[in-house]
């Protein structure tokens, strides 16, 4: 399977199922939003996946991408950065319209607990990576790479993330058991491999390393989190505390 091929079947064609479902109902500020979130995604993530080619933490068939690299990853790679964070966001857009939303109260308790059991566990990750334990240095990588991130997002809205907790879950948790059952049929086609030196050699059904299950956990999270953090009522009153006026007011705008 040609990595593009991988990408008009198990992303392209999901999306366009979803923009026909929500064809005219998608606000404005929801696009506005998608789309910050996808340049966010792709400046945050490209660094670190170059990383990972170049020291061959994983890496792709050549015969099975169109050749076309920047850096050390295919043009097809970026693609999935654009790709996956539409269909992860208009996701968690289609199921907001079939579930009712209220109002979270504030809860500084439960983003204080958040931050410092998500903090705890991206120090282990740190230690992991600097001790250098060689199979544990993919699913360091992933971590260190996505919880600060994670941790901001935590800080500002873990209580409205609580309360919207069976949105937020059933999105993340629909699409990583998805993106993980396409990349089980990829890596079983050999359209990319995962290093199994610097993997823990753990396998879901078979060849799936868990650190590709985690990887699509972490990158839905983000998405998801940002998505319905930005468009939550509660955010608004939050805004002026931690971002500049002038993006306040233009967040109001939008």
């Amino acid at each position: 399977m040609t990595y593009f091929g991988f990408l008009a079947l198990f992303v392209i064609l999901p999306t366009l199922i979803l923009i026909v479902l929500l064809w005219r109902k998608l606000q404005r500020n929801e696009t506005i939003m998608l789309a910050v979130l996808v340049v966010i995604a792709v400046a945050y993530t490209t660094p670190w996946d170059n990383y990972l080619v170049a020291t061959r933490v994983w890496w792709y068939d050549p015969a099975l991408v169109t050749g076309i690299t920047i850096w050390w990853v295919p043009i097809e790679e970026y693609s999935f950065f654009v790709l996956q964070t539409v269909m992860s966001g208009l996701w968690l857009l289609f199921l907001k319209r079939k579930m009712s939303q209220g109002l979270a109260s504030d809860n500084s308790k439960i983003r204080l607990f958040s931050v410092g059991v998500v903090g705890l566990l991206w120090l282990g990750m740190v230690y992991m990576l600097i001790s250098g334990w060689r199979p544990g240095t993919y699913l360091a990588l992933e971590l260190v790479w996505a919880l600060p991130p994670i941790l901001l997002q935590l800080a500002f809205g873990a209580d409205i993330l609580w309360h919207h907790r069976r949105l937020v879950g059933l999105a993340i948790l629909s699409t990583t058991i998805y993106l993980s059952a396409a990349d089980w049929i990829a890596i079983g086609s050999g359209t990319w491999t995962i290093d199994p030196e610097q993997s823990l050699n753990i396998f879901l059904g078979g060849h799936l390393p868990v650190e590709e299950a985690v990887f699509f956990l972490l990158t839905n999270t983000l998405v998801v989190f940002g998505l319905a953090l930005s468009l939550a009522q509660e955010s608004r009153a939050r805004l002026p505390k931690w971002f500049p006026r002038r993006w306040v007011a233009v967040a109001e705008h939008l």
